[in-house]
């Protein structure tokens, strides 16, 4: 499940203007603790978001076969995450995008969207797909506008109604 990084209407942002250049990316994977303390706190959002659904799509965001993950350290602290799965052999899944509240707004979605995208092509895949919901319509409003396509719902998705999916062609191997 991926869930934007920008701020909830109405929400105030804790960071008004951060140093972009204090901030790492970091390439790893699901094993890593700081990767497990943010999925812990996306865990607890999307709970409050999904309702009475929330085991229905708790149980599609393990962390099986996440080998790909990007983390966004500012001085020393993970504010952002998002990670792949293999899907196909030549697509890879979304999942598990979050950003800190107090740090939305900041461009850190895109930066490890940017990251994931470019790691995928690196390693010659030429399509990314991912599942989002209704009840996030900011994740909608960044997806579409990072150039990712509605498609079918699949997998477990399919016939889900407050599921939306998204497919994006990449070059492989830029």
């Amino acid at each position: 499940f991926c869930l934007f990084l920008g701020a909830p209407q109405g929400f105030a942002i804790g960071i008004k203007s951060m140093d972009l250049h204090a901030t790492k990316r970091i390439r790893t994977n699901s094993g890593n603790p700081l990767f497990g303390g943010l999925g812990s706190l996306l865990d607890a959002e999307l709970a409050g978001r999904d309702g009475p659904d929330h085991g229905f799509y708790h149980q599609f965001n393990g962390l099986a076969g996440l080998d790909r993950v990007v983390l966004v350290d500012y001085k020393g602290q993970a504010v952002a995450c998002g990670g792949m799965k293999e899907f196909d052999q030549n697509t890879l899944e979304v999942k598990r995008m979050y950003t800190k509240a107090a740090f939305r707004g900041q461009g850190l979605a895109g930066t490890v969207l940017q990251e994931l995208e470019r790691w995928a092509a690196e390693a010659s895949y030429t399509r990314i797909v991912l599942e989002t919901g209704k009840r996030q319509p900011e994740a909608v409003t960044f997806y579409t506008k990072h150039r990712y396509q509605r498609i079918e719902n699949y997998g477990p998705y399919q016939g889900v109604e407050n599921s939306l999916c998204f497919e994006k062609m990449i070059l492989a191997g830029h």
